[in-house]
């Protein structure tokens, strides 16, 4: 009798691209605790520097020098500019560590990912529903604070230009697009934290080890960009451009800075990412 071929047909209605749909997850993760604490924490923000500026009053110039900080309270935009240039070097970092590194860890540290891949969803499938959901959970985190910064600053200090620390200014409008501007690279730019986290959680069980990996590998990056002896190898370092965005506050516009942190931040990113699918694919999953 000849062998048996190998099982070639699915079950009757089954369709991979349907399992594990986008909604769903979305909704689950939109129902974590951890969600609903970092959206809290990132829309407390405002209010905390708004109560800081109203206790130690508005900030005053270092001689002749002017920085951001010093136009914090001048209005809205400058308010909200303000709360992003607080947030960016770490707040902005944990939210896209936390969504992306403890999606795929925590499945496993429930001993729920096992189960998932013999609904079955394929393996592809479930990592890209998780990180499109983590990403999009990223990008809504870093699109809240400025919304409520710039809520809060417009209530607090009027609506107005934004006012640039090196003379000139931008009107509401103008000003509101730049800040989608810098909005949008952030969260370009934090796609290697994204990559890493996202990785590290396909590696590990434990997500704590995928978040806190991703977040300390970004801190030694920051480190490292600060010691000037590496010259013009910190170019490649992704910390290096964190702040290229403050060339889209001028009044005019640099872009190389941003196109070249853009260009960096996504070249990580898809290697990791590559990374993911690539190990998760061949690791046996037995939690």
């Amino acid at each position: 009798m000849a062998a048996a071929g190998p099982l070639t047909e699915a079950a009757p209605g089954y369709r991979a691209g349907r399992t594990l749909p986008l909604r769903v997850e979305l909704v689950r993760q939109l129902g974590r605790r951890r969600t609903l604490i970092m959206g809290a924490i990132l829309a407390a923000l405002p209010f905390v520097l708004l109560v800081a500026f109203a206790i130690g009053g508005e900030p005053d110039g270092r001689g002749d020098r002017v920085t951001l900080m010093d136009t914090a309270t001048a209005s809205g935009a400058n308010f909200a500019a303000v709360s992003l240039f607080v947030s960016a070097g770490f707040l902005l970092v944990i939210p896209v560590a936390l969504f992306c590194g403890d999606t795929v860890a925590s499945e496993a540290s429930w001993s729920s990912l096992r189960y998932l891949l013999a609904a079955p969803v394929p393996r592809a499938r479930l990592l890209v529903s998780k990180l499109a959901v983590g990403l999009g959970l990223s990008l809504a985190a870093m699109v809240l604070l400025p919304l409520v910064a710039l809520a809060v600053g417009t209530a607090a200090y009027g609506w107005g230009p934004l006012e640039i620390p090196t003379g000139g200014s931008l009107d509401p409008g103008a000003a509101a697009g730049r800040l989608a501007v810098v909005v949008a690279y952030l969260f370009v730019s934090q796609w290697v934290t994204a990559g890493l986290a996202f990785w590290l959680s396909t590696r590990t069980d434990a997500p704590l080890g995928a978040v806190g990996g991703a977040v300390g590998l970004t801190i030694a990056g920051n480190v490292l960009d600060a010691v000037t002896a590496l010259g013009h190898w910190r170019a490649f370092l992704p910390a290096h451009w964190q702040f290229a965005w403050a060339d889209a506050v001028q009044p005019r516009p640099e872009w190389s800075g941003m196109i070249q942190g853009a260009a960096l931040s996504l070249t990580y990113a898809l290697v990791l990412f590559a990374l993911a699918f690539r190990g998760f694919a061949r690791k046996d999953v037995v939690s």
